[in-house]
């Protein structure tokens, strides 16, 4: 039975909660304002689906391909953070099954709303929609057995906190796949340049820093802009 974003989002901004999170300092954004439009309650989530769900996207035609590389499997609870307009979060609600749970976790409330009306028009019943803040994946220690950001990473204004948080959602021995542009200079187009704040070398240095073990780099067919990177959390 799905959960109500209002729920998800008292949780998130419960002080208690936010406590048990994190007891560090304030970080500093590392891209302001990166995030302004996805804050907007007044934010048109169709304007999105034609950016997001069309086969233009490399992540969206290669879907089927991603999904097979996280090696998803029934029973397994999957945090798809930075969920958007819920792509991945259908694919894993189908791939978990019954046994199996779902949270699509994103800053963005009009997101989380479209997300559960989908789930709830297509009777995925094994979803819960939390509203996070910008510093965190609000999802509660050792909840989760894979972490998936597609696409998201490089709108992290705050990543060690919220790697922080991601070190603390995922089990022992559970893992976090990265999907991301690739940031080449001279090889990358203009716009990636603009917007991706760094490249795979800094993110994969800043992930590790959060206390993840580096794994592997998948050859996913489909992708050519994006990379596929696969971390763990060490059972000790």
């Amino acid at each position: 039975m799905t959960r109500p974003i209002a729920l998800a989002a008292l949780l998130a901004c419960s002080p208690a909660f936010a406590a048990a999170q994190d007891s560090t300092p304030a970080e500093e954004s590392v891209n302001p304002g990166i995030n302004t439009k996805f804050l907007d309650p007044s934010l048109e989530v169709d304007d999105w689906l034609k950016r997001f769900e069309v086969e233009s996207r490399e992540v969206f035609d290669a879907r089927d391909a991603v999904l097979a590389a996280c090696g998803v499997a029934p029973g397994m609870r999957v945090a798809d953070v930075g969920a958007g307009t819920g792509l991945y979060t259908r694919l894993f609600s189908s791939a978990v099954g019954d046994t199996g749970w779902v949270y699509a976790v994103d800053i963005s409330a009009p997101f989380l709303a479209h997300i559960q009306a989908r789930a709830k028009q297509e009777d995925q019943t094994n979803i819960t929609a939390v509203l996070c803040p910008e510093d965190s994946v609000a999802l509660p220690p050792g909840s989760v057995d894979l972490v998936f950001i597609c696409d998201t990473y490089h709108h992290f204004e705050f990543p060690n906190s919220t790697m922080a948080s991601i070190h603390r959602a995922l089990k022992p021995g559970g893992h976090l796949v990265v999907v991301d542009f690739e940031r080449i200079i001279g090889k990358s187009s203009a716009w990636v340049l603009g917007h991706v704040r760094a490249g795979k070398k800094v993110f994969r240095e800043e992930i590790e820093g959060a206390g993840l073990k580096f794994v592997e780099q998948v050859d996913v067919e489909g992708l050519e802009e994006n990379y596929f990177l696969r971390f763990e959390k060490p059972a000790a």
